[in-house]
């Protein structure tokens, strides 16, 4: 496994593995053994940054949430000591106020009330005095950004949340929200985590949480943000497209419907091919050794899928594969 540095402060920095595993059908579509069995495999082969939020997930079973959270506070326990080394993150501020079985406008948002009780309820369910990192789920529109600054800076403080991510806000939304932390000289957003992946996704499509657009997607504004601020840890979730580049059973949506897909498509088949790799690895190493190197969150159903992508970790792109995959447009 490898290793990068997270966050800025000596007081919550800490060093994470490159590949992060996502937790979010654990406890709902991935049964407790296989759960379990996924994550021991992980930390048997270096992992330390399982990633969760406390509405996953609320659809699958018609709840509020929880499930996961609750699964990978049973897998600690499990582990004893070994369990210090996983850095867990989790999310508030989506989890629906109402038990939903689909999106749901009626979620906690973002109150500095919510984020408290949000906060102490994902520690009670995942057993932990401090949660290693906490995000901002989704924007809310309705509380200011100066609110949230300073209920999240609170946590730190006190000492229950270590580093503090954010996800599905606009750039101009993180800049502003790290801008009035700074001003302040409270701690802000280190870690952000939006969709990415190596096929290019249309931004002018609506979303049903946005009409102005896919706000969740890290496009060209963002990406050019954290070139100019390196400190920023950037996380991809969804990089594999749920297996759309490998099973023809998982079509990909209108959202890549444009010229550039089949280009890069093509680009994706000759390096996977000169590397002897899967399509799939050759995405995670061009995410994990980019210009801007991105920490890939991975799902697994699977500890066969999750050797997948761990052995994409020690897969090295040569530079003129590198060019390839970058030049197709």
């Amino acid at each position: 496994m490898r290793y990068r540095t997270v966050g800025t402060s000596p007081k919550t920095r800490r060093e994470v593995s490159v590949l992060s595993l996502g937790a979010m059908r654990m406890g709902t579509l991935t049964d407790e053994a296989t759960s379990f069995a996924i994550l021991d495999r992980y930390a048997e082969a270096g992992g330390t940054l399982v990633d969760t939020s406390n509405n996953y997930a609320f659809w699958v079973e018609g709840t509020q949430g929880g499930e996961s959270e609750r699964l990978l506070g049973r897998w600690r326990r499990s582990c004893g000591a070994a369990a210090d080394g996983i850095a867990v993150a989790t999310k508030l501020g989506a989890r629906p106020n109402a038990p939903a079985t689909g999106f749901s406008r009626d979620i906690e948002g973002l109150s500095a009330e919510v984020v408290r009780e949000s906060a102490e309820r994902s520690r009670e369910n995942l057993g932990v005095a401090k949660l290693d990192l906490l995000y901002a789920h989704v924007q809310d529109r309705a509380v200011p950004l100066e609110e949230t600054v300073g209920a999240f800076a609170e946590l730190v403080a006190e000492g229950t949340v270590g580093l503090l991510g954010v996800s599905n806000h606009w750039a101009w939304q993180v800049e502003r929200a790290r801008a009035l932390a700074a001003a302040a000289g409270l701690p802000g957003y280190e870690v952000l985590q939006y969709h990415h992946s190596y096929l290019r996704q249309r931004t002018d499509q609506p979303s049903p949480r946005s009409p102005d657009g896919q706000e969740g997607v890290l496009t060209g504004d963002l990406l050019s943000y954290l070139r100019a601020e390196p400190s920023l840890v950037p996380v991809a979730y969804s990089p594999l497209l749920s297996g759309a580049y490998s099973r023809a059973d998982k079509p990909l949506g209108p959202e890549f419907d444009h010229p550039g897909t089949s280009a890069r498509q093509k680009a994706l088949r000759t390096v996977a091919e000169e590397t002897g790799a899967t399509p799939n690895q050759v995405v995670l190493a061009w995410l994990i050794g980019g210009e801007v190197p991105v920490v890939p969150l991975v799902g697994a159903s699977s500890v066969a899928q999750l050797d997948e992508s761990l052995a994409a970790v020690d897969l090295e792109l040569t530079e003129e594969q590198r060019a390839l995959l970058d030049a197709a447009h």
